[in-house]
Order: structure tokens, then sequence, then C-alpha cells
């Protein structure tokens, strides 16, 4: 049973009215995976279903069988002899589908986890029947919550929520759903735009010639590839971000420090939306990505001496959402 913390959400009087544009529905995800990379594979996931206004209706866990090497057990405790006789993922696809139909999907970094179902899905020849998603990182941004960082866990005590098993499916789903309510009944209370964000379901998927069964590389710690380079970006740098603006195709962004989502996917995306992902901070560094802008590293210090303007990683990923396209060139 979820505990319910009303003292640290405002209450909405029964005379009031719930923003009538807010959704009608919610499944609260959490998916367990054997690495972060695109090619990486599902493990386990939990859904706990949530009416309009935050009440649980149901909650729902299984296994999957990954096919593959179960990647950090050390983290998710799912070793290759658990998963040996769960389900692979088409014959759960059908019970996930009608638990996410019909509603917003939330999760702790939501584009994580709608990605990891969108490719599995895809890969089941099917696509999952979710329209738009909602990221608890970039709500507590909009609800200006006093977070020392953008982890599950932190949002977790801000509430009082208490976690009992970390990166287990289930339990991770039962405290985001906890912690989404009173954000949920804050939002509503004031008044907030919820920062939803379509999903557009893939249609198809390869997982390339390297991508067999059983022939997948092994999950590292950190997901940085070695030898790996990244294609010249095409367009020209249009200058330093601009507060309160858009990202403009070719502007240069550097990262530093933890992020929630992996490293390698941030830059996939920012390389995929037009920009160019820059290794260190100079003068033509047009943004600086980080969720520590205190911190002492050498990046955070020149973009202090540079005036380069940084950001946060939530800020930043809603800024993907809407890259301006870089403007023709006369030849």
């Amino acid at each position: 049973m979820l505990e319910d913390p009303t003292e640290a959400a405002p209450q909405l009087a029964p005379d009031s009215s719930w923003p009538p544009g807010y959704p009608q529905g919610y499944a609260v995800v959490d998916v367990e995976t054997t690495g972060l990379a695109r090619d990486d594979r599902i493990v386990s996931a939990a859904v706990y279903r949530l009416d309009a206004r935050g009440t649980v209706e149901d909650h729902w866990y299984t296994l999957v069988n990954p096919q593959r090497d179960p990647g950090p057990v050390w983290i998710h405790g799912l070793t290759r002899e658990v998963l040996a006789d769960a389900p692979l993922f088409p014959e759960i696809a059908g019970a996930l589908a009608e638990r996410l139909d019909g509603r917003v999907l939330v999760a702790h970094n939501a584009v994580f986890d709608w990605s990891m179902l969108a490719r599995e899905y895809a890969r089941a020849g099917s696509a999952a029947p979710v329209r738009q998603r909602l990221c608890t990182i970039a709500l507590s941004k909009e609800l200006g919550l006093p977070l020392a960082n953008h982890k599950l866990e932190s949002l977790a005590a801000h509430y009082g929520v208490v976690q009992e098993r970390a990166h287990h499916a289930l339990d991770d789903a039962r405290v985001l759903a906890e912690a989404f309510r009173p954000s949920l009944r804050k939002a509503a209370a004031a008044g907030l735009r919820l920062p939803l964000l379509a999903c557009q379901p893939l249609t198809e998927w390869s997982d390339g010639p390297s991508g067999g069964i059983g022939r997948q590389r092994s999950y590292r710690p950190t997901s940085w590839r070695p030898s790996r380079k990244r294609p010249a970006c095409p367009y020209p740098n249009p200058g330093r971000y601009e507060p309160g603006g858009t990202l403009v195709q070719g502007m240069r962004v550097a990262f530093s420090g933890d992020t929630s989502v992996d490293r390698e996917l941030l830059e996939d995306r920012a390389v995929d939306a037009g920009l160019h992902v820059a290794t260190s901070v100079s003068r033509l560094t047009s943004l600086l990505v980080t969720n520590d802008p205190e911190s002492a590293t050498s990046k955070t210090v020149k973009a202090r001496s540079f005036g380069t303007p940084v950001i946060d990683e939530a800020a930043f990923m809603q800024l993907l959402q809407d890259v301006t396209p870089a403007p023709p060139t006369n030849r």
C-alpha cells in the first residue's frame, strides 16, 4: 500500500477544479536493462497504473529473458539463472500494452525508459500504445523542488518515501508512483502546465550484423566506446546559447560530471539534433551541460571564466525537443 505524504503536497479543496487539460490516467514505469546503449535489452519491467489524480489502481511486474548476457548483475541482481525461464519480451508485450494503453507514461528519466520500450516493441514487430510521456526529473524542475541532484533517491527522500529495494523494477516503480502523486498535486494546485512530451513509436528495428543473440558486447561500468569517432557537425557554429532561447543546429555543447541519462546516449541525441559535441570547453563553446555547476571541474571553471552559459541535464533534454534549424548559407 502506498504512503500518502500529504504534508509535502498541498491538498486541493473539494470545490477546487482540477486542471481540465491534465491527463486522465498515468502508467508509472520502471525497467531494468542489460545496459544503457541502444542494443541493450530489458530484463524486468513494472507498471503502477494511476488515475487522473494519482490514486493507484493496480500494479504489475515481470521478469524478461533478454536472450543474452544480463549485464550489470551487481546493480539489478538478475542472473542468467534467474532469467533463464522468464518470458521473452514478445510474450509479455500484450500484457504490458494493456497497462500502458491510453495513459501517459511516467518515469524518472522518461526518455530512457520510453526508448527501451519502443525498441523492444519494434523488435517484436509492434508498437507501444503510448502517445505522451512525463519525466519526473522535468516535473521536479518545473516545481522548483530543492533537490541536491536528479536521482530517484533524492526525490524519494524529499517526500519521505522509503526505498526498500533500489534497482528492483517493482520497488522503483512504487517509489516513483509514491513521489509522483504529491508532485502532481503540487502542480495541479499551482495550475502548472505539465511537461508532457510526445512519444513517437519505432516502426522497424534492426540490431545490425553484430547484434546476434549472444554476440552483443558485454556491459561495462562506463559506456564510453573506445575509438568511436563521430561525424563532423555539418553546420557552422552560430555562437553561444542565449538563456531562455532555443538551441540552434551547429552549437558546440560540452558535458561535465554525472548525468541521469547515460552520457553516450545524451551525446547521440545531441548529434542527432544537429549539435556539435565538444570534449572540452573553450571560448567557442556554446553551452555547458552539468548537474553540478558549483563543482570545480576543469570544464565548469573554464565555463565560468569564459562566461559560457551553463544549464542542467533536465533543461537540456527539454531544449532538445525543439532545436532551431541552422540558417541557410549563401554560396
